[in-house]
């Protein structure tokens, strides 16, 4: 769909790499160690577990457009059947665009 497809967590770039090549992802991933970009997308938060509280990254999906707007947010996002919603949602997107 010509899109560009990036992970970001705060991970480390050593990490990134193991994670990458363990699960064959074929997209970069972008190490966020001091989620600067977290904390600009909102999307570091404070989280529970177990009665526990922490600071973590709320699994979110962005959509960018071209002039670099966010065009679609993807709250609270469950990785299976993830993909196929993104792309419909690009599919959509490109629809509108080639009215």
């Amino acid at each position: 769909m010509n899109v560009a497809v990036l992970g970001v967590s705060p991970d480390s770039v050593e990490s990134h790499a193991k994670w990458k090549a363990k699960a064959k992802i074929p997209h970069p991933l972008l190490s966020d160690t001091d989620h600067k970009l977290a904390e600009q997308y909102g999307v570091w938060v404070e989280k529970s577990m177990m009665g526990r509280t922490y600071w973590g990254v709320a699994r979110t999906t962005f959509i960018i457009d071209e002039q670099g707007k966010v065009a679609k947010v993807f709250p609270q996002v469950k990785p299976l059947g993830h993909s196929a919603e993104v792309l419909a949602a690009l599919g959509a997107m490109a629809g509108r665009e080639n009215r």
